[in-house]
Formats: structure tokens, sequence, C-alpha cells
């Protein structure tokens, strides 16, 4: 990975790490990584320092979620809330 010298091989070790702001579930990491993936793949520049030709776009999405770099909502919780 491009911070850390942990390789991301296991999403349920990842998910151990309480370094995943926002992040609540397997679920919400892979959607927002695969989303923040697209868009890199369509050309959208990286918010991180990384080489494209060393790191693939997975690694640059999934680095920049754990750092915070990727705003998202998560709109099943915005939902919930405003019935309560």
């Amino acid at each position: 990975m491009l911070g850390t010298n942990k390789p991301i091989n296991d999403v349920n070790n990842l998910m151990n790490e309480p370094q995943w702001p926002g992040i609540s579930s397997h679920f919400l990491l892979i959607a927002v990584a695969a989303l923040r993936h697209k868009q890199l793949a369509r050309g959208a520049r990286p918010r991180i320092d990384a080489n494209a030709r060393r790191h693939r776009n997975t690694s640059i999405a999934l680095e920049e979620v754990r750092q915070g770099l990727v705003p998202f909502t998560n709109n099943h919780e915005v939902q919930r809330n405003s019935e309560q």
C-alpha cells in the first residue's frame, strides 16, 4: 500500500484497524473505493502522491479512502436518522 508497509490482501484485517474515517462496514468500504477507482480509471487525478505506473487505481483509491480524502455520504444512515 502507498502510505504503509502493509499490503492490502484481506479486507477483514483492514476493517479491524480504526483508521477508516466514516467507514462503518466492509460493504461501504468496497462501494466507496470502487466508485473512486472508477473516477481514477476515467482520468481523475489522484489526491495522494502516487506513481500511476507503479500503483494501480485500486490501491490508490483504498489509500485515499483510508486517509479520508474521498468525501461521501452514507444515504442509508441519513435516511435512518431522518426517520427517527
